[in-house]
């Protein structure tokens, strides 16, 4: 427990756990030199003597603990400090152990302890000042002047409000470095999400077509072998491309701040995306192909691969061997519609069941929509809209 305590406040403190012996020190020499000088121009004070002296080195050498006990020692320097006034010492440098020490409870957190304290010391000289200086030094002193006491007022005030100051800075450069390690985490996580997305395109459309020829390659191999060949073959090609996708991925894990060395693709390669599905033994017909120019990059890699995932689901979970693909442009917004004639296989395709959930972000992230539903005639439907950004407007 006290080594917990220890750690808080050298965390508090930024000292690293050891004691503030320059500070302190500063203000002990600080304190004694002053107070010469200080009691010059208050002849009518009690002359510092060797117990004044002990004084005000007790004061700063109790700042030694203020980061470990900082209600203790601000009550331990108040009581001293009153000590002091009490022995009639002149005014003046006494009263920076006393500012640090407040400054060190505040920053700490115990707020309502630095005005309490503050406050009892104020108590304490307003009753020595003006009912127990008849029994106290110097002798025939008189009641202090309320100007003196508005001074004692004032410099009590200001302490505490420049503690709140230092406090209120503190807790917000605290905030805001919450705040950027929060961003920085998003940022992070953002890009995580965005890298296994991409991860999870690829694969899953790539596999699925492996998967297929694979299945078609090991029933025909023994009564037609070129067409196993040729199933060998598309599984060659698609792996070969999926590799090459996830290598392009990957580059950005280990080179974050260097461009892709691959452009990302986008829907001029919806043909490949068609060729791809034809190999799975899916039929995909396009209409509104050419609508595809001049979107955005990341419009255009959204709607290839939701378009790439929609194909991958007729592939895996569709009894249908046929898709179809429109791609319009109404006023503001890129329509991507895939429909297949079902019906649903109903069987377990390997996936991961993210499929939906991956385009639902994608356009998400664009700004747009994804209805992904049956259709009355038993087959299925995805329809995409994105709001329309064009290179020119980005």
């Amino acid at each position: 427990m006290a080594q917990r305590r220890w750690q808080y406040w050298a965390e508090r403190s930024g000292d690293g756990g050891r004691l503030p012996w320059r500070s302190t020190l500063l203000v002990a020499v600080f304190t004694q030199a002053a107070t010469g000088w200080a009691q010059h121009a208050q002849p009518g004070r009690e002359a510092v003597d060797p117990l004044g002296r002990i004084l005000l080195l007790t004061a700063p050498a109790l700042l030694l603990l203020r980061h470990r006990y900082p209600v203790p020692v601000l009550y331990g320097v108040c009581a001293v400090t009153l000590g002091y006034l009490a022995g009639g010492y002149p005014y003046g440098p006494v009263f920076v152990s006393v500012a640090l020490a407040c400054l060190a409870a505040v920053v700490a957190g115990h707020r309502h302890a630095a005005w309490g304290a503050v406050g009892a010391l104020w108590a304490g000289h307003l009753l020595i000042a003006h009912w127990l200086y008849r029994w106290l030094p110097p002798p025939g002193d008189g009641p202090a002047p309320w100007g003196t006491e508005g001074g004692i007022t004032a410099w009590a005030i200001a302490v505490l409000a420049a503690c709140e100051v230092v406090r209120v800075r503190r807790e917000q450069w605290a905030r805001d470095r919450a705040e950027r390690e929060a961003a920085e985490r998003r940022r992070v996580d953002e890009e995580r999400l965005r890298i296994a997305r991409e991860l999870h395109d690829v694969l899953a459309h790539s596999i699925s077509v492996i998967n297929v020829q694979a299945g078609v390659g090991l029933a025909l191999l023994d009564t037609d072998p070129e067409q196993a060949r040729t199933a060998l073959t598309t599984i060659k090609a698609a792996s070969k491309e999926a590799l090459g996708e996830v290598r392009q991925v990957l580059n950005t894990l280990r080179a974050p701040g260097e461009a892709p060395r691959a452009p990302a693709p986008g829907l001029a390669r919806l043909s490949e995306l068609v060729d791809q599905a034809a190999s799975a033994g899916l039929t995909v017909s396009v209409t509104g192909g050419a609508q595809a120019h001049g979107l955005s990059p990341a419009t255009d890699l959204a709607a290839f691969r939701i378009l790439q995932e929609a194909l991958t689901n007729v592939v895996r979970h569709s009894g249908s061997r046929t898709a179809r693909i429109r791609v319009s442009r109404p006023p503001g917004a890129l329509e991507l519609l895939v429909d297949d004639d079902g019906p649903a296989t109903g069987g377990d395709a390997g996936g991961s069941g993210t499929g939906l959930i991956g385009m639902r972000e994608r356009a998400a992230a664009q700004g747009g929509t994804i209805e992904a539903c049956p259709r009355p005639d038993g087959g299925f439907r995805v329809l995409a809209r994105i709001p329309l950004e064009t290179e020119e407007d980005s």
